[in-house]
Order: C-alpha cells, then structure tokens, then sequence
C-alpha cells in the first residue's frame, strides 16, 4: 500500500498568469520564463489505483488531462472515488460544475460548506442521482477513498469573498474553513490550503507528521499593496504569510515534521520564480515549493 498525493494545481484564485494581471510573475509566466500554475487542487489515493480530489479548481478539467492516472479507463468510467471541499471559496468549489457530465462520485463537505452549495442553484447540476453529497462532522474520521482515511478540523479562517458582511472575522472556528488529516495504515499527512493563525490546537495536531501541504498565499502580510495590485492584506484575506515572525515558515521552524509543502500561492508570491532569493529561503527553511504535478509518494 503506497499513500501519493498529485499536486493538480499550485496557485491561489486567479492561478498563475491570471487573466486580466500584469505583474511581473504574470507576464514571466506569459512569456513561459516561469512554469505557469492552475488552480488550488491536491488528488490523493491510498492504493495506487482509486483516487479522491481535494477542492475542485475551476481548471479541474485541464488538471485531470494532464494527470494520467485521472485519465478515463473505459467507456465513461474513472479512477475517482471522490471530491472533498475544505471551503466555499469560488477557486475550490467552481471545478464542480465541470464534473456534472454524468460521473458518479461522493462530494464530501462539512455542514456549513454543503449548506452553501445548497443555497445556490447552479450546483443542482450535479445529479443527485449520480454524485452523493455527504456531510461529514469535525473530528470524524471517514474513508475518503480505499485504504485512506480523512479527518476535517477546524482551522482559523473566514467566510467566503461572496458571503462577508460589513463586518468580517478572519479567524473563525468552525466548519467554514477545514483541514484535512490523511491517514494510511502507518503515515500522516495534513492539507491545509487556507489558514489565518498558528494555534496551540493546531501546533499539537500537526507535530511530527509525515507530510504537510500547507497555505502558501503570500510571501509577506502587504504583498499585494506593495505590488499595487489591492488594499488588503494577507491577514484581511484569511491567510498567514510565509514570511515574517508570526508567519509559516517561523510557525513550523521546531514541529518535526518529514516534508512540508506550500501550496495554495497567489500570482504576486516570489518564490513562484524559480530563481528567487524568497524560494531559496524558504527551501533553505526545509519547504517544498508546490508545482503543478508535483507527487509525493
């Protein structure tokens, strides 16, 4: 039994070009000086053979042609156990509607995230006749695919874009915003693409794991001010930057964990270029900086 996790899309909402950005990591991609990244999305399997998607990207249709093991292997028949959703994010849940050709599958989602689903009609395309909505409860554990067993908790995170009010709280507890542990019969891992703070219950859970596929939004907390591209911080978004005394990198400095992956990064993250003084730092800090079609076996 060999746990692989396939990194189908590397970039935040927007991926890397964005279509309508012209900052420098945007046209280095344009110009293919840069490798380019699709949408936030991570397949995981537990056999080798049957396979579950976290967050469905709106490129998941580009992701599953360039991942053969996702490839059709008959007549309307795949390797797809199952979809599971850690928020209401448009750039985690949009790749739905791509998947509503018939294909039988579970959609996995907490009670919050599932009544968001549910309260807009577009996502009805998904047959209920064919794909299974489940709704899973924190801290229960449950078979996302054969020989692979996932847990949600809560990780401090806000609201969706489409749903904030006059007043938004970016670090709520609850079912909005999850984290996925993935467990084989002797291996740990976590998925965590959105997260606002390190806590202590965070911090206990995630010590000595195996493997950790954590939020990579931004390199610094005013990223996007600086790059003139917005006026809202990486806090205000919901995410911890990499950098920084109360960022990542610093976080996880002493949590023993095997191999740490940043994933979930915006279009104006430096350490999307190779070559970057911020990408040998945070290499050099022990991360792995997520690519489209990475795997980790």
């Amino acid at each position: 039994m060999t746990f692989r996790a396939h990194i189908l899309g590397a970039a935040a909402g927007g991926g890397l070009p964005q279509w309508n950005c012209g900052c420098e990591n945007c046209d280095l991609a344009r110009a293919g000086d840069i490798p380019s990244q699709t949408q936030s999305s991570l397949a995981v399997t537990g056999d080798g053979k049957t396979w579950a998607v976290l967050n469905a990207s709106p490129d998941i249709r580009q992701q599953f042609a360039a991942t053969p093991a996702l490839h059709p292997t008959d007549l309307r028949k795949l390797s797809l156990a199952s979809v599971l959703v850690t928020n209401g994010d448009i750039d985690h849940i949009a790749g739905l509607l791509v998947l509503r050709e018939m294909q039988p599958f579970t959609l996995f989602a907490t009670p919050g995230i599932h009544d968001v689903l549910a309260q807009n009609p577009i996502f009805d395309a998904l047959n209920s006749a064919v794909v299974t909505r489940q709704t899973i409860a924190l801290e229960e554990p449950f078979t996302l695919a054969p020989q692979l067993t996932a847990t949600l908790f809560p990780v401090p995170g806000k609201v969706p874009l489409y749903l904030e009010g006059e007043e938004v709280q970016t670090d709520l507890i609850g079912d909005q915003t999850v984290g996925v542990k993935l467990e084989t019969s002797d291996k740990t891992a976590f998925y965590i693409p959105g997260c606002a703070a390190m806590t202590d219950d965070l911090r206990a859970r995630l010590t000595g794991a195996d493997l950790l596929f954590f939020d990579g939004t931004l390199w610094q907390d005013d990223e996007m001010i600086r790059a003139r591209l917005g006026q809202k911080t990486g806090a205000r978004m919901g995410h911890m930057s990499m950098s920084g005394p109360a960022g990542s990198i610093a976080a996880f400095a002493d949590m023993g964990i095997t191999q740490k992956l940043f994933v979930h990064m915006n279009n104006t993250n430096p350490v999307l270029r190779p070559a970057s003084d911020e990408k040998a730092q945070a290499e050099a800090a022990g991360w792995i900086v997520g690519q489209d079609g990475m795997e980790i076996t």
